[in-house]
């Protein structure tokens, strides 16, 4: 570590680089509780506003992510070359206004513009925040830094169904939406007046700290790595088998179990927000002692936790006892969400700092874009589909389905492990 790294580390107590990571976590929390906050309320608003599993399923998914996929690219530039801190407070503002203007909404169209708004907004959310993290914290320690970041998301989740739960029960859907977006403003100001932006690069070798390269330079240095396409391509399907269970899931229990909002609120908000927000701070810690002895332990203990995870999420869906069914849910969510640790972790190493919030971006567009814009639309139409076979339980088979998508993750997952080492040493020349 240079002189300029040791110095500029011991100008930041504990304290404070402690609040900077409450802060990129809360960043994390309000963006998934905001996405998910449409599929707690999700029969609430179909019923008002007349709407099909398959719009439904758009809304959810790709109305939101395909603008969120491609407007993280121009955010991430501007993030590398500019203040990260000021993106990310301007995004969370923007995101915010448009959580809030989901309660005005009046019929399909005005509610798609609405999420397209919010997909606009959260694509300026993660990258500044991992790019943050990797001049807060060196190499040695970015794995559980990323994993409190990531665990964020878990927590989002824990949130969503909580809060929308219970408000959404309490209030009705619409002033939901003005609560939880008027919150995430007040984040917005926390982050532009609370957080200081650090040095880039001070972590990393003389050699690797440049000024920003051109676009396309990029692109090509990221995916002239195979280890850097498959790990994306990996969490591309983890999250298109976890989103679309996630966003489906409070409507699987409110169909096939006769759940309401708050039964969902009580009980799938704990189970599956705290284990996997657990799973993703232990993966954390445990990849970093691990990798010590071989790197490539950031690509083989995702691939290991989801081949291990997925019987149990089958269990969950087909058990018709539902309490015994949620014990089986808990490793199945530990599980579930190790891979993402790992994965942003990889995805800082074998990027230069001139590059890693538009790395993050890339690996978000593709991740938001098949996961989360895909993930849930493919499993609304599987149910429009099944639906006149199953009936009310057609959305159990649809995510039975979508599970299998774990398997081919873990595929690669175990090839990006192969070349791993060679292009992170690639990196830092």
């Amino acid at each position: 570590m240079s002189t300029a790294a040791n110095s500029a580390e011991s100008q930041e107590s504990r304290p404070y680089v402690g609040w900077v990571l409450v802060v990129l976590f809360l960043i994390q929390l309000f963006s998934i509780m905001d996405r998910l906050m449409l599929s707690v309320l999700g029969d609430d608003i179909k019923q008002e506003l007349g709407l099909s599993d398959s719009a439904l399923g758009f809304l959810l998914g790709f109305a939101f992510a395909a603008l969120y996929a491609t407007v993280g690219i121009p955010l991430a530039r501007l993030a590398d070359r500019s203040s990260r801190r000021t993106v990310a407070a301007a995004s969370v503002g923007l995101w915010s206004l448009a959580t809030a203007a989901t309660g005005l909404t009046q019929n399909f169209w005005q509610l798609a513009l609405a999420r397209v708004s919010v997909g606009i907004g959260e694509a300026g959310g993660s990258p500044p925040s991992h790019s943050l993290v990797s001049d807060y914290f060196p190499p040695e320690r970015r794995a559980r830094a990323l994993g409190i970041v990531s665990a964020g998301g878990s927590a989002g989740v824990l949130a969503g169904l909580f809060i929308g739960g219970h408000l959404g029960e309490m209030i009705g859907w619409r002033a939901t939406f003005y609560v939880v977006g008027a919150a995430g403003i007040v984040l917005a100001l926390v982050i532009r007046y609370t957080i200081r932006e650090p040095r880039r690069g001070r972590y990393d070798s003389e050699n690797a700290v440049r000024s920003q390269p051109p676009l396309m330079k990029v692109v090509r240095h990221l995916f002239s790595m195979r280890s850097y396409l498959h790990l994306s391509f990996a969490a591309s399907l983890h999250s298109f088998a976890g989103y679309g269970a996630t966003s489906w899931t409070p409507i699987f229990l409110i169909r096939v179990h006769g759940f309401d909002k708050a039964d969902i609120a009580n009980t799938l908000g704990p189970i599956s927000g705290v284990t996997s927000m657990l799973g993703i701070l232990a993966s954390g810690f445990i990849v970093e002692r691990l990798a010590r002895r071989d790197v490539r332990w950031y690509m083989w203990m995702p691939a290991v936790a989801s081949m291990i995870a997925l019987p149990f999420s089958y269990a969950f869906l087909l058990i018709p006892n539902i309490w015994l069914a949620f014990a089986l849910m808990i490793p199945s969510s530990f599980l579930g969400a190790v891979y993402a640790a790992p994965t942003w972790t990889m995805v800082q190493g074998l990027a230069q700092p001139a590059m890693r919030a538009m790395a993050s971006a890339i690996t978000l567009l593709l991740i938001n874009f098949i996961g989360f814009g895909l993930g849930p639309w493919v499993v609304g139409g599987i149910n429009d589909f099944l639906e006149p076979h199953f009936g009310a339980t057609t959305v159990r088979y649809s995510l039975l389905i979508i599970g299998v998508f774990h398997v081919w993750a873990a595929i690669h997952n175990v090839l990006a492990a192969r070349t791993l080492r060679k292009d992170l040493e690639r990196a830092q020349e």
